[in-house]
């Protein structure tokens, strides 16, 4: 019996490029040079090619879901944050007092905070949903994050709360995390799936010192022998079993789920990247309804970015995660649907176009 995660991936179908020809050639005739609106100009033919009309509806509501889940790597060295941070940001998440609570009020976005795999247990509250599919993953340096049928539920996990927000009215999603430790499970991935060697996509995460960034680089590096040796690269939810981490999952998860609702979803920083290398093993056809929010500091973050072919719009020096990145590029998502819509073009507003 499938899943909502693979109900998801089977109804993902290419973008419209009849839409985004039209909305190209819409830009040509707006009052403007051809091409003055930068990224703008591709992005408005994105999201008409994602929506399959021109000009494309704009992206809004906005609503951003951040997963959290611990990590067994901890257990390595790789960070000097005690796991116990990530159930106290979680709380810190729901009590509105974080930067991703922050930086959603401007693009009026709802936080909706899905527990999918915090070791603690967690207080009740409105804006946290409950979806723990296990408490941690393992320790990937000497042994599967999780079990295949745990991933699963992980994947099937992010893909219902997609569907659920845009079944409410979400016309945008955007990807949020949380999980101490988590960067180290993302180069992992991104190694693996991206062919890059370990040390390459490895980055200071919260700002390690070199022992600990040593320590971590060597972490990754285990975990991907062991996930080999295992024949777990073979198949992209057999890695992400091996290599993963629960949000890490429910992320890829949730942007099968955007993608199957054709609505665009914002991708934030190294986390979601991963999850979004997973989901476009799976099916390619997912990422034409990606944006990339900015570009992390995370070196595989990346790595992950060119794999995928997506060009983020912001580049501000950015290591949070949280979905903060990805929600401040919404407006710049926003402009480009409205660009299209709202301009005047040459003949309406009577303006003489160059000889």
């Amino acid at each position: 019996m499938s899943g909502a995660f693979d109900d998801a991936i089977a109804a993902v179908v290419p973008t419209d490029a009849r839409a985004a020809a039209e909305a190209a050639a819409h830009h040509d005739r707006l009052t403007k040079p051809r091409g003055a609106l930068g990224r703008l100009e591709p992005l408005g033919g994105q999201l008409a090619a994602i929506a399959g009309v021109s000009p494309p509806p704009l992206p809004s509501p906005v609503a951003v879901a951040v997963f959290a889940g611990d990590h067994g790597v901890l257990a390595q060295g790789v960070t000097p944050w005690p796991a116990e941070v990530t159930a106290q940001m979680v709380a810190n998440f729901c009590a509105g007092g974080a930067a991703v609570n922050v930086l959603a009020a401007p693009v009026s976005a709802p936080v909706t905070v899905v527990d999918v795999g915090v070791a603690s247990d967690l207080d009740d509250h409105p804006a946290l949903l409950r979806r723990k599919v296990r408490r941690g993953t393992g320790d990937i340096a000497v042994e599967p994050a999780m079990t295949a049928d745990e991933a699963r539920a992980a994947l099937d996990v992010g893909a219902e709360v997609a569907a659920s927000l845009v079944a409410a009215g979400a016309r945008c999603l955007v990807t949020g995390d949380m999980g101490i430790g988590n960067t180290t499970p993302s180069a992992a991935l991104i190694a693996a799936l991206c062919g890059h060697v370990p040390a390459d996509v490895t980055g200071r995460g919260t700002g390690i010192d070199d022992e600990t960034l040593g320590r971590k680089v060597s972490a990754v590096e285990r975990a991907i022998a062991r996930a080999s040796r295992a024949g777990d690269l073979d198949d992209p939810v057999r890695a992400l079993a091996s290599l993963g981490g629960l949000e890490i999952a429910a992320l890829a998860g949730f942007i099968a789920g955007g993608a199957a609702a054709r609505v665009p979803v914002v991708v934030d920083g190294v986390i979601a990247l991963a999850a979004a290398v997973v989901a476009h093993a799976v099916n390619p056809d997912v990422t034409a309804y990606l944006v990339a929010g900015h570009r992390s500091t995370e070196p595989g973050a990346a790595a992950a970015l060119a794999h995928l072919g997506l060009v983020p719009l912001l580049d501000l020096g950015l290591r949070l995660g949280e979905g903060t990145g990805a929600l401040l590029a919404v407006p710049l998502v926003q402009a480009a649907a409205r660009v299209l819509a709202d301009m005047a073009t040459f003949d309406s507003a009577g303006v003489t176009e160059k000889g």
